[in-house]
C-alpha cells in the first residue's frame, strides 16, 4: 500500500446557483473529506490507497462508499455505526472568491471512530500515513485512533504526513486546537501548513520563520503553503526554497486545493523525485482543483496532470 489517510468525509449539497444559500432551491450532492480526497487523488493517479473511516448505516454512507470505492480507494477498513448518521455539509458560492461551508456533524458516525477499530494490518504495509488536524478535532474518541495509527506508523517505519487543515468550528477551542495541532505536528515526519494556520499557531511572522518553528518542534521536512504564490520547503539537506505556483484564470471553488496539494506531493515522493519537484506537482494539482466545482470533481489523471503541467506558466518566479 502507498499511502494510508484516516478521517471523515461527508455528504456535499451544492446549490445550483450563486448567492446565498438562503434563497438555494436546488442543490447537488457530492461528497468531500480532506483525507478521501488525498486518497482518490493518488488512485486517480495510479497509485495504491486506503481511506479508513466510519460511516452511518443509512443511504448517504451507502452512497458515499460506492463512490469512493469506484474511484479506485482500499475502503476494506471502512466500518458501519447503525446509531450515528454519516455527516453532510452545505458549500454557498456568495460571490467570486468568497465560498462558505456549514458542516452538521456532531454525533456522527465518523466522530465516534476509536483506537479499538483500527488494526495494525491497515497500516503496517503502508509507505506513508496521511493524517490531519480534523480528525482529532472531533473529540477525544476520535484522537484515539490518530494516536494509534501514529504508534503502528512509527513502528513500522512507515513515514507520517500532517496537514493541520484548521477547522476552529470543530474544536473545543483555540487553545485545545494549538494544543493538538503542535502535538501531532511535532510527532510526523513531512508537515504541510498553509500561512494561516501557521499564524494561528505562532502568531505573526514571515513565511521562512514560520518554517523554522515548525522544525524546532522536531519536523523534518516542512511544505509551507503560500496560495497562488507557491510554496516554502525546507529539510535538514535542503535550504528553504520557493517553489512557484501555476497561474490559475479564474478560481472557481478553491475548496480542497490543499488536499490536491498533498496528493501531488505524496504521488511525486513515491515516484522518486526530489523534493522540490514533488512540491512542484502539489502546486499544480492544488491549481487545478481551483478550476472545478467539487473537492474531489476537479482531481486529474496522469494524462491531465502532465498536459497542465507542460503548458502552463508557473506564476512566482524567486
Amino acid at each position: 500500500m502507498d499511502v494510508v489517510t484516516i478521517g471523515e468525509t461527508m455528504t456535499l449539497f451544492t446549490p445550483n446557483e450563486e448567492g446565498p444559500l438562503r434563497h438555494a432551491r436546488s442543490f447537488s450532492m457530492k461528497f468531500g473529506g480532506a483525507e478521501s480526497n488525498v486518497a482518490i487523488g493518488l488512485s486517480r493517479l495510479g497509485y495504491k490507497s486506503r481511506w479508513i473511516s466510519r460511516l452511518g448505516e443509512d443511504e448517504f454512507g451507502e452512497a458515499m462508499l460506492s463512490f469512493i470505492r469506484g474511484e479506485g480507494v482500499d475502503v476494506s477498513f471502512v466500518t458501519r455505526d447503525s446509531e450515528a448518521p454519516t455527516g453532510v455539509f452545505f458549500k454557498e458560492f456568495r460571490r467570486m472568491n468568497d465560498t462558505r461551508v456549514y458542516y452538521y456533524r456532531k454525533h456522527s458516525a465518523a466522530s465516534k471512530m476509536s483506537a479499538e477499530l483500527l488494526p495494525e494490518e491497515a497500516i503496517k504495509d503502508a509507505a506513508y500515513l496521511h493524517i490531519t488536524g480534523i480528525t482529532p478535532a472531533l473529540g477525544q474518541s476520535s484522537r484515539s485512533i490518530i494516536d494509534k495509527a501514529i504508534r503502528i506508523a512509527k513502528d513500522n517505519s512507515t513515514r507520517i504526513v500532517f496537514d493541520p487543515n484548521l477547522r476552529l468550528k470543530i474544536w473545543s477551542n483555540e487553545n485545545e486546537a494549538r494544543h493538538y495541532l503542535t502535538k501531532y505536528a511535532s510527532e510526523c515526519d513531512i508537515v504541510m501548513p498553509g500561512v494561516a494556520e501557521a499564524e494561528f499557531l505562532f502568531g505573526t511572522h514571515t513565511p521562512e520563520q514560520y518554517v523554522d518553528y515548525f522544525h524546532d518542534l522536531g519536523v523534518n521536512t516542512v511544505l509551507m503553503k503560500l496560495g497562488k504564490e507557491g510554496s516554502l520547503i525546507s529539510a535538514p539537506s535542503i535550504p528553504k526554497t520557493y517553489v512557484p505556483g501555476f497561474l490559475v484564470e479564474r478560481v472557481v471553488d478553491p475548496v480542497g486545493a490543499g488536499d490536491a496539494f498533498a496528493a501531488g506531493v505524496l504521488s511525486g515522493l513515491l515516484d522518486g523525485f526530489s523534493l522540490n519537484e514533488a512540491v512542484r506537482r502539489g502546486n499544480a494539482m492544488g491549481a487545478m482543483v481551483t478550476m472545478v466545482n467539487g473537492d474531489a470533481e476537479g482531481l486529474p489523471n496522469r494524462a491531465d496532470l502532465d498536459l497542465f503541467m507542460n503548458g502552463c506558466k508557473e506564476d512566482v518566479k524567486r
